[in-house]
């Protein structure tokens, strides 16, 4: 794949199965991201195929499949002067959700006391749990994480692994790109290295 004149992802083969957790770590502009992104239906592969959930490219960018992915990136996508709770809440409305289920993500994940809190007045610690929140409430079947546990203090970073945890439970599949292999290797299945947009190793976590 190419962005510009610029190669970012070649010669890349990777299948992740239904149920199945895998790591994507490697260095900083090694093609992590813009993976993601790809298998988010953002960005469209420049060669070869793309499937997702049982369809191909293009008929992967359909509403009908990306409203079953979760992409949580560095930027949870929270509006700043919306509340927490009105965030979620406009997420459970365009998924045909109730308000209640919102409030019940944020509990999950431990912010119950500041669901009323602007988005702007909250940590960034505090953001990265309610895009987790985001996770929980659309229930998607693939879940992407880039670097989860960035801005995480020790009590909430078991989050991540619970979040994926529901997800592979219920037969979905996760992608977690992180530095921190230690942290996540716990709930990993597989882990791949990707240098220079290839990809260079791949083995159990």
């Amino acid at each position: 794949m190419r962005i510009g004149r610029t190669r970012v992802l070649a010669g890349l083969d990777v299948t992740v199965a239904a149920g199945e957790v895998v790591g994507v770590t490697g260095p900083n502009g090694s093609g992590k991201s813009t993976l993601l992104r790809v298998l988010a239906t953002l960005r469209r592969p420049s060669r070869g195929s793309l499937d997702i959930l049982g369809r191909s490219w293009p008929d992967v960018s359909s509403p009908d499949v990306r409203r079953q992915i979760v992409l949580v990136g560095h930027d949870p996508g929270l509006h700043p002067d919306l509340t927490l709770a009105e965030n979620l809440e406009l997420v459970a409305a365009l998924s045909g959700l109730s308000p209640a289920s919102a409030r019940r993500a944020l509990a999950d994940v431990g912010l119950a006391a500041a669901a009323d809190r602007p988005a702007r007045a909250c940590s960034e610690g505090m953001r990265r749990r309610s895009g987790l929140a985001r996770a929980l409430l659309c229930r998607p079947r693939l879940l992407l994480l880039d670097e989860p546990h960035a801005s995480l203090d020790a009590a909430s970073r078991p989050l991540v692994a619970a979040v994926a945890d529901q997800v592979k439970a219920r037969g979905g599949a996760v992608v977690v790109v992180t530095h921190d292999l230690d942290g996540a290797a716990g709930h990993l299945d597989r882990v791949l290295r990707l240098e220079g947009g290839r990809l260079t190793a791949e083995g159990c976590a």
